[in-house]
């Protein structure tokens, strides 16, 4: 197997045996490439390298000073290319297997509080140049809030999924993998008042015999919906008319505050895991810091001891008179 065939192959397997989203394969892409690179700088190959290799390209990462998640990402690219090797023969061992891994920061994500959120929402219904715009910036907030979905999931959101005033919303996630999400009411009534104009100017397009379009939120553009990009610019503008700080505010930042505010009212990680459609319940508890407080005053209002008239030393509690 030449050199430079060994990532266009493992890509390949990656997207059609496991359905590899097309970001995730750029990831993978950039990442072996970086490693192919250094390899290269060391007179090595991806046939002849060993673990110490592995643990030196590791160790120059650091140094370069990549972040401990960019380096467990690197290290993670590197152990499925030889696994991949491994299984097409092209390699007798993994030589990443056993390298020792950087680990994740477990830092939780930057997010919003509950009133910045109502300050958001609030701003889209307010900015906007005309009335259109209004009702679909309200549209994207209230379902990007009450549903955690990833910017990439909302912006592309098929309209046929949104039809007959549904009460769950069932997204296509990475992989092609499928979930269903509740809406709120919100959600569902800034849904209503967004289809009864995109209707009306798909209408106009049968009438010109153009095709209508099948995305929620259409756009003239190459992929026919509103782009990440322009969402993100969206979101910054609502920010800055709501009075919250842009640095704060992301796409991603709302989806956070949707996990974060769940969990903190009560919900269970089980139960936001499958809301926010991640594969592993340890990617999700990254939010676990958020019952402390809750815990704490659970704690301290529940507990026998917490209660009026404590215990004594054999077992009664002083309100017993005894």
């Amino acid at each position: 197997m030449s050199r430079a065939a060994w990532i266009p192959a493992f890509l390949e397997a990656q997207s059609a045996e496991l359905g590899a989203a097309h970001n995730t394969l750029l990831a993978y892409g950039r990442d072996l490439q970086a490693f192919d690179t250094w390899l290269e700088q060391q007179s090595q190959d991806f046939a002849g390298a060993t673990r110490n290799d592995v643990e030196a390209y590791l160790i120059r990462c650091d140094a370069e000073g990549l972040s401990r998640a960019t380096r467990a990402r690197r290290l993670s690219a590197i152990r499925q290319l030889y696994r991949f090797a491994f299984e097409e023969g092209w390699r007798a061992d993994n030589p990443a297997l056993q390298v020792a891994g950087p680990g994740r920061d477990k830092r939780l994500p930057k997010t919003l509080t509950e009133d910045e959120v109502d300050r958001l929402l609030n701003a889209a219904r307010t900015a906007g140049r005309a009335g259109t715009d209004r009702l679909r910036n309200v549209c994207l907030m209230e379902l990007l809030y009450a549903t955690g979905m990833r910017v990439s999931e909302l912006v592309s959101l098929p309209v046929s999924a949104t039809r007959g005033d549904p009460r769950m919303l069932l997204i296509s996630g990475k992989g092609g993998k499928e979930r269903l999400v509740p809406l709120s009411p919100p959600a569902r009534a800034a849904l209503t008042d967004w289809l009864e104009i995109r209707d009306r100017d798909d209408q106009a397009r049968r009438d010109k015999g153009l095709p209508p379009s099948k995305f929620l939120f259409a756009s003239r553009g190459k992929s026919g919906h509103l782009t990440r990009h322009r969402f993100y610019a969206l979101i910054k503008e609502l920010a800055v008319e709501g009075g919250v700080s842009p640095a704060k505010v992301t796409p991603h930042t709302l989806r956070h505050a949707f996990a974060t505010h769940l969990l903190a009212n009560g919900a269970d990680l089980r139960s936001i895991q499958t809301l926010l459609g991640h594969a592993d319940v340890a990617t999700t508890e990254i939010y676990t810091h958020v019952l402390e407080a809750r815990l704490q005053e659970l704690v301290l209002t529940r507990h026998p001891l917490a209660k009026d008239g404590s215990r004594s030393d054999d077992g009664k509690t002083s309100s017993d008179g005894q």
